[in-house]
């Protein structure tokens, strides 16, 4: 096998422990949830995880020491992550604000939207980098695989996990959503999230 199957088992709980830490993923799903609904937040949490498989891509290729390497490359990234959380906070004040039965975002658009905040995020490149290596045997062939089945498990806890919480806003969400003060309301909450989040990355350091 690729993998120690030792290894493998060892691998999976720490996996989960680290997805179920709260974290700008597990936030960014429930405010979508607020917002839009359960649909949008499981679509959300599918983007994450598609987007985390190409941070374990690009680690695998070695690709993620240039962004170790390069902090102007690193700010670029995290700054073009902010800009775009705190699009998706005016976003959510203003469909709520103008129209309190607006449509939920679309589970395309939330997918996207979920793996564009993973992606600009490089906090998760250099966690992979500090990671998965830890459990990645050169002795036993290509690296890129391993990190790929690592990646898989690590995206398929975090796809449940996230999803679940999304689920649980969405639910939340679609209750108080019939009055339109409430939905208001919704929407303040999810712009306070997101606007949050943007906050967080843009204070990120690299070490």
């Amino acid at each position: 096998m690729i993998i120690d199957p030792l290894v493998l088992l060892a691998f999976v709980p720490a996996g989960l422990a680290l997805n179920l830490t709260p974290g700008a993923d597990m936030m960014f799903c429930l405010g979508l949830g607020l917002r839009s609904g359960q649909r949008a937040a499981m679509a959300a949490s599918a983007g994450i995880s598609a987007g985390g498989m190409v941070h374990i891509t690009l680690a695998g290729l070695g690709l993620g020491a240039m962004v170790a390497a390069l902090p102007w490359l690193f700010d670029v990234i995290r700054w073009i992550g902010v800009a775009y959380l705190l699009w998706l906070a005016l976003g959510a004040l203003r469909s709520r604000a103008l129209r309190p039965d607006a449509p939920a975002l679309g589970a395309a658009r939330a997918f996207r939207a979920g793996m564009l905040v993973n992606l600009t995020n490089p906090k998760v490149i250099l966690f992979v980098l500090a990671f998965v290596p830890q459990f990645v045997d050169p002795a036993r062939g290509a690296i890129l695989p391993q990190f790929l089945i690592f990646g898989l498990v690590l995206a398929i806890g975090g796809f449940f996990i996230n999803g679940a919480v999304g689920v649980f806003a969405g639910s939340l969400g679609r209750r108080m959503a019939t009055s339109a003060r409430f939905s208001r309301g919704l929407g303040a909450i999810s712009a306070v999230i997101f606007t949050a989040l943007a906050a967080r990355l843009a204070l990120l350091e690299r070490s």
